[in-house]
């Protein structure tokens, strides 16, 4: 069976680019009958806050990303320690004894010859007496992962395609600190061999992780999952936004984006197909493949997920969004106005427009005109179609036809230029009150 992982960090918010990790994980564990899991990294006990856990949680379950399980890496501990003794028993972990400071003189001096800043292994070469005697004077070993440079890293990656490291190019990469906490590489490779993670699916920025990561899959005796890795997002600027890794989606959420409206776009952008505004998730689950996934940046312009959430706003059913809607407003009333909306929270202006009072917005030139059609509305039969009954009268009577028929009625009813359809929001605002506001300003 497919399964996929989103693994947050809870030491801030989602953000855009997390959350498309989390979109693309979801849509292939549901497009291939899958399960998908969220499994919280939260090894790094003093960045990691409950509150993030909490926040993470909503904001998937406001996008419509309901993992199919939880599980939290902190709870995980006796799994990963029992496969680290067996790793250190097969040689595949050693301890290494150099400082902060010493590794970065020693990267320092590489790159001053032009070297590749690659660590030397000094550790391997100490002796059982050099090392107790490093232990008695307090110095605490981090512990790397011994790579086998005659094992070529290589995979076929579901959107970049054939990827190859030479491991010998590459420093051994540490996986435990000297304090006995974890670092990323390893506890998310025993979580992907525990859980049977059968697709990692994350951003670009991981390829070199993932190298690392075969060999710690095949210490394990483990048979790798498949990798994709997406191009990372750029901003509308065209070039890496740092603005992006901090828009959260509860930013999305607090300026009345909808939700779909993120998904459509994260979907798709990346890949040559169009982005649409889908409300319903199955056209984006028929149409997601990795193969579409192009290997360039993918841009994440925010005027465009407006654009989309208006569209999407203008496809919502009244049931959808009910419980967002002004108190009194119904069916009709939403129908009437949402081919006008940006955002469902602006019904609530229209529906003040509807209910009234309002500040007419008619010129004193139009008073004897907008007289006449006070008059023409108290004799109209409001049983039927109270617009167009009005101004064919007022057509007939006056003469007029177009704006200048218009456009002065529109400003007596709503105080404003434009708006919905005159045809529908009339009888929404009814008979005495059309009334009243064409004698306010007649």
């Amino acid at each position: 069976m497919t399964t996929t992982r989103f693994a947050p960090s809870p030491t801030g918010r989602l953000h855009v680019g997390n959350i498309r990790t989390a979109l693309h994980n979801w849509l292939w564990a549901r497009k291939t009958g899958g399960r998908f899991l969220l499994r919280i990294d939260d090894t790094d006990s003093e960045r990691s806050e409950e509150r993030f856990v909490e926040a993470i949680r909503a904001d998937l379950a406001w996008l419509g990303l309901e993992p199919d399980a939880e599980v939290r890496q902190s709870e995980r501990f006796a799994l990963y320690q029992a496969r680290f003794d067996d790793l250190v028993a097969a040689g595949r972990l050693y301890p290494a004894y150099e400082s902060a400071q010493e590794l970065d003189l020693k990267r320092k001096v590489l790159l001053g010859r032009g070297l590749p800043p690659v660590y030397d292994r000094a550790a391997l070469r100490l002796t059982d007496a050099e090392r107790a005697a490093l232990e008695a004077e307090g110095v605490r070993p981090h512990w790397r992962f011994r790579l086998d440079h005659d094992t070529p890293l290589a995979w076929d990656d579901l959107v970049r395609g054939a990827q190859s490291f030479d491991p010998a190019t590459m420093s051994d990469p540490v996986v435990r600190r000297a304090d006995g906490s974890w670092l990323y590489m390893l506890p998310s490779a025993i979580d992907d061999i525990d859980m049977g993670i059968s697709h990692v699916v994350r951003g670009e920025d991981h390829v070199s992780n993932t190298a690392l990561q075969l060999q710690m899959f095949q210490a394990m005796g483990a048979t790798p999952p498949r990798f994709a890795h997406a191009a990372l997002l750029t901003g509308a600027e065209g070039k890496l936004s740092k603005r992006l890794g901090s828009l959260g989606i509860d930013h999305f959420r607090d300026i009345g984006i909808e939700p779909q409206a993120v998904r459509a776009l994260l979907a798709r952008i990346g890949t040559s197909d169009p982005v649409e505004p889908i409300a319903d998730m199955a056209p984006l689950l028929d149409g997601f493949d990795f193969a579409r996934f192009g290997r360039a940046p993918a841009r994440f312009d925010e005027a465009e997920v407006a654009q989309v959430s208006a569209r999407i706003v203008h496809q919502l059913p009244f049931d959808a969004v009910a419980d967002r809607l002004p108190a009194g407003m119904d069916d009709a009333a939403w129908d009437a106005v949402r081919p006008n909306l940006e955002r469902v929270a602006d019904a609530a202006d229209w529906w003040q427009v509807i209910e009234g009072p309002i500040a007419p917005a008619a010129r004193t030139d139009e008073a004897d005109y907008l007289a006449q059609a006070a008059l023409a509305a108290e004799a109209l039969d409001w049983s039927a179609d109270p617009w167009h009954g009005l101004t064919n009268a007022l057509k007939a009577s006056t003469g007029r036809k177009g704006k200048a028929l218009f456009l002065p009625l529109r400003r007596a009813l709503t105080g404003r230029d434009h708006g919905p359809d005159m045809a529908a929001l009339l009888p929404l605002i009814g008979r005495a009150r059309t009334i009243t506001r064409l004698r306010s300003a007649g």
